[in-house]
């Protein structure tokens, strides 16, 4: 049977981890398709069609899904489920939110955020906040299932010409309703997807010094801003930029730890990056333990120095 995977978006544009969690898709089932649920989402919908190896997408638009609510895409979901043997989505805010009341509804055992696809009904994920890799077998007819995109590198977003199958929203109750979102806007790459991240911890010392030294660094690497849980829960930085297990996953091609010690939670969101950097002056921290390359030194000369070096 076919692999659905639940697209990623705002209804205006499809979001990078789509082509990841296609990727794991692929290695599950030949024949993929897309599930595009939204309001308005014509373009999301025609670039969906156009991502390498998915065979359909389905497009349903409706007002009850503009904000993706679980409880309304889920439903959507479900109502089409028993055509898949796989339901992907990416581990991401949203997925975490809409897959387990699919899973539960469906009285299935979700498969979180997996790294690997052994074979169609065996997956890699990581535990112990990623220090230990667990192999996991399930018989279940639907495997419902969170992809950590860092795990697999992205199809190509262009060369497809998969058809658009537009379908009737489901009726769904609702307990819940949509309030309002707050979202933090910014020229900077997006955290998840960006290609270098600068990253400061509690060695900083305030929300001062983070902008005096780490934004400056940042902006002459063109980079993405990022944080340790102890540097946002000292109220140095918006929670949204935070690295690790219990904030964003990511694996860019540079990831430059200022300040940063490398608590295990922090190192299990940034190990996977292609190229990690430190400097700290403890030459004990862990940070050093994963970094490419490390410097011991005080960040208040290194940071200033290394960003006039960049002029």
């Amino acid at each position: 049977m076919a692999t659905l995977v639940i697209a990623e978006h705002d209804n205006q544009s499809l979001k990078a981890a789509t082509l990841n969690t296609v990727a794991a898709a692929l290695q599950c089932s030949p024949e993929v398709d897309v599930l595009v649920a939204g309001n308005q989402s014509d373009v999301v919908a025609q670039s969906a069609a156009q991502i390498v190896g998915v065979r359909k997408v389905i497009q349903v638009d409706a007002a009850s899904l503009a904000d993706q609510l679980a409880e309304p895409l889920a439903a959507q979901i479900l109502s089409i489920a028993n055509q898949y043997s796989h339901i992907l989505a990416p581990a991401t805010a949203n997925g975490k939110n809409v897959l387990p009341r699919v899973a539960a509804k469906l009285d299935v055992a979700q498969l979180s955020d997996i790294t690997k696809v052994v074979s169609s009904d065996t997956f890699e994920r990581p535990i112990y906040a990623g220090n230990a890799i667990a192999t996991v077998q399930t018989s279940d007819s639907i495997k419902v299932i969170t992809v950590r995109t860092t795990g697999f590198d992205p199809v190509a977003a262009t060369g497809g010409s998969a058809a658009i199958e537009k379908q009737a929203a489901i009726e769904s109750k609702s307990s819940s309703s949509f309030v309002g979102r707050q979202l933090t806007k910014s020229d900077r790459p997006e955290l998840t997807a960006a290609k270098i991240i600068v990253s400061g911890g509690r060695g900083l010392g305030s929300g001062d010094k983070y902008q005096e030294l780490i934004a400056p660094l940042a902006d002459k690497l063109g980079a993405a801003l990022g944080a340790s849980r102890a540097a946002v829960d000292a109220g140095y930085v918006p929670n949204d930029y935070q690295v690790g297990q219990t904030g964003k996953i990511v694996a860019p091609e540079l990831y430059i730890a200022i300040g940063i010690s490398g608590a295990i939670q922090h190192l299990a969101g940034m190990k996977d990056s292609k190229v990690i950097v430190a400097i700290n002056k403890d030459p004990e921290a862990p940070i050093f333990g994963v970094a490419d390359y490390g410097l011991v030194a005080d960040l208040n000369t290194a940071v200033p120095e290394l960003t006039k070096a960049l002029s």
